[in-house]
């Protein structure tokens, strides 16, 4: 049985300069696999209405749960930087098997500038 639940993607262009913008999708199947919904993401953003240039053209190819609803948020601006080995999504997994229920916040992010952020978190003002 499919539920469709409520999705917030925070599409993260610099962890560094703290430059993400969220979009909401609403309708999406939990059980589809977290491959298959990001290239939904990536191919929706392409089109999207008032979304900066910079944003549509940018090679996300990871993501992660920020927060659940009713749990704790991180102190973290953009992303949290820990348990990676938990909140980091697996392309072959369904979104339930993820852990994504409704109304989870997701990024999505390039890993390569994650790790780099990640050995350096300095914030760029």
């Amino acid at each position: 049985m499919s539920q469709e639940v409520t999705v917030t993607v925070r599409l993260v262009r610099s962890f560094a300069h703290r430059n993400f913008r969220p979009i909401v999708y609403h309708g999406v199947d939990l059980d589809q696999r977290v491959g298959e919904f990001m290239q939904h993401v990536k191919n929706d953003i392409v089109t999207r209405a008032g979304l900066p240039p910079p944003f549509k053209t940018y090679s996300y190819d990871k993501m992660k749960i920020i927060h659940q609803a009713h749990g704790s948020k991180t102190n973290e601006l953009v992303v949290g930087l820990e348990e990676d080995n938990k909140l980091i999504l697996h392309e072959e997994h369904t979104l339930r098997q993820a852990g994504v229920a409704n109304e989870t916040e997701l990024a999505l992010f390039c890993d390569q500038d994650y790790e780099a952020y990640k050995s350096n978190p300095v914030s760029a003002w």
